[in-house]
């Protein structure tokens, strides 16, 4: 079994972050990713655009340069490529780690394709994995989507979509420019305060002229596969559907993290026990790095607040 002084859980930009330290530290690591590079942000919508601007998102102390004041979904692909060429990261690919488990000092961590000695590990693995759902009839239908991508697939059709943050409204409004007749379903009786400044006034608009259709207070109860019931204020309806975008939100995956041993906080937050100094949970030398570390609260921590747990976590390491 080959064994490395750190094994990195999750290649999205926080892991390499991490990978980037270990390497100026001269630690022998390596990075296990369950898909492809930023395979987090590959699965964002194709024609998204981040909330920060480029040097926020930088990693390593590699400039990141964009056509635009805040970069675009591809850029940052572009961008975390290059860094990890740049370091020469010793990342493996489409190796979904299944097992952690540790004896004396030395953690087993076990892949679909292989096993890892390590003297440490760090979760870098985000929280996009698994969707929050609703918890109603039909949600398992084919027709409902969890994660949204290009609009151009929901041309002419009827599309509800659930949920006011950002990436509801990008995909209300995308979808509805491509010819979509879209319906909007929002618990709340507003707009998410956390939509993009520079979106709001469009989403607002369209709401308001009746191009797109928005029950607020409201929430879907069942999908069938050519309608959708919602309570709303005024009471009950049922309206025409073709898909339901059910965006409202994913978790990290608190099933792995219990079974490594790993203590969650009493309340619905169930944030990660782990030292705020350096990112090391109830379990010696296992540590947490980015938005894992928040729990439910997924609007605590983002690239540009959590790229300092690398830093913290390798200051850690090497005493």
């Amino acid at each position: 079994m080959d064994i490395f002084d750190i094994v990195i859980v999750g290649g999205g930009p926080i892991g390499l972050a991490c990978g980037i330290e270990a390497e100026k530290a001269g630690l022998r690591y390596v990075i296990l990713e369950k898909g492809c590079l930023v395979n987090s942000l590959f699965n964002y919508p194709q024609h998204m655009t981040f909330f920060s601007t480029s040097e926020k998102l930088e990693i390593g102390g590699v400039p990141f340069v964009s056509t635009n004041p805040k970069p675009k979904r591809l850029e940052a692909l572009e961008y975390y490529r290059r860094v990890q060429q740049k370091f020469s990261l010793n990342v493996r690919l489409f190796e979904e780690v299944i097992n952690v488990t540790k004896k004396d000092d030395l953690f087993t961590v076990q892949t679909i394709k292989n096993v890892f000695g390590a003297k440490n590990v760090i979760l870098a693995t985000g929280f996009y994995d698994k969707p929050n759902l609703m918890q109603i009839p039909g949600e398992n239908l084919p027709k409902v989507k969890h994660y949204y991508n290009d609009p151009h697939y929901y041309a002419n059709q009827q599309v509800v979509v659930v949920g006011s943050s950002n990436s509801s409204v990008d995909a209300a409004l995308e979808t509805y420019r491509k010819g979509a007749k879209v319906t909007m379903v929002i618990r709340r009786n507003e707009i998410s305060h956390r939509v993009k400044y520079w979106v709001r006034p469009d989403i607002d608009n369209r709401i308001a002229e009746g191009s797109i259709k928005a029950y607020f207070n409201s929430c879907l109860t069942a999908i069938e596969e050519h309608v959708v019931h919602i309570a709303t204020p005024e009471g009950p309806i049922t309206i025409k559907n073709d898909f339901v975008l059910a965006l409202t939100g994913y978790q990290p995956n608190f099933d792995f993290l219990k079974k490594l041993g790993i203590r969650l906080s009493p309340d619905d937050l169930l944030i990660p026990e782990h030292d705020e100094l350096t990112m090391e949970t109830n379990i010696p030398h296992l540590y947490l790095a980015g938005v894992v570390c928040g729990g439910m609260n997924t609007h605590l921590w983002f690239i540009e607040n959590s790229r300092v747990h690398a830093e913290q976590i390798i200051r850690h390491i090497s005493g």
